[in-house]
């Protein structure tokens, strides 16, 4: 059962307002359990000796997705998922950036309240607006211009269900609308608190603007999520991004 406390959608419905009024909507059942099985297959199957892959207690990820396992494109890209997306943003959208997340089933990682405030390209540039600059694992990031973080949106698909016991997200409902929004100056009084619950097969949109966060895993279930991130902005000067897909 999902915690009834969650944000759920009541239908399959498209309902694109929600997204540019609340920042993120939720749409269940994209995916069938014989799909997720496919691609968890090809995951535990991958080399995870390559710098892309982190594997701690805590956490497994695997950087560059579809650059590292790009046989999972046609498992993720089906049909009824392609039609969500035309039907939500429109033709011009690609992707830009692929994370897989795995938090174990007795991981006590969480993440606060923050921003998606950079985007990954590949190499660094002085350009006007974008910085500050920052490189992890060998991958340049940088945070670009506002207009580009507006525009952009990131789909996570959940390979299991998720809900406030292991670790679903936490959002604060249109605070992608006030811009760079620090988390230290949140304002309880005025701003309310969100679980964003989502069953196995499920996808939740959110905007990069968003202030979200996740709690740590306290019923030894996993939360596995394929995180990927979308644009339709070409870059200047020669800076690309990343991951183009």
């Amino acid at each position: 059962m999902l915690d009834v406390n969650c944000k759920l959608s009541e239908t399959s419905q498209i309902m694109k307002p929600e997204i540019s009024q609340d920042g993120f909507e939720i749409i269940e059942n994209v995916f069938t359990v014989e799909e997720v099985n496919k691609l968890l297959d090809i995951i535990s199957k991958a080399d995870t000796s390559k710098p892309s892959f982190r594997k701690t207690d805590n956490l497994f990820a695997i950087r560059q997705f579809f650059r590292e396992i790009p046989q999972a494109l046609n498992i993720v890209f089906t049909k009824k998922f392609n039609s969500i997306i035309q039907e939500y943003f429109g033709d011009n959208y690609f992707v830009v950036k692929a994370i897989y997340f795995d938090k174990p089933k007795d991981s006590n990682w969480f993440v606060s309240y923050h921003q998606d405030l950079t985007i990954s390209v590949d190499k660094r540039i002085d350009i006007e607006g974008f910085g500050p600059w920052t490189i992890k694992q060998n991958q340049f990031a940088v945070q670009p211009p506002l207009e580009i973080l507006k525009d952009n949106f990131t789909i996570r698909i959940h390979l299991d269900e998720t809900n406030e016991q292991n670790g679903a997200l936490k959002v604060i409902p249109k605070s992608h609308l006030k811009g760079i929004y620090r988390p230290e100056t949140i304002d309880w009084n005025q701003e309310t608190e969100t679980f964003c619950c989502v069953g196995k097969g499920g996808i939740m949109f959110m905007k990069p603007l968003l202030l979200h966060a996740s709690n740590r895993t306290i019923n030894k279930n996993e939360r596995r999520v394929l995180h990927i991130e979308f644009s339709k902005h070409e870059l200047p000067d020669n800076l690309n991004w990343a991951e183009f897909a």
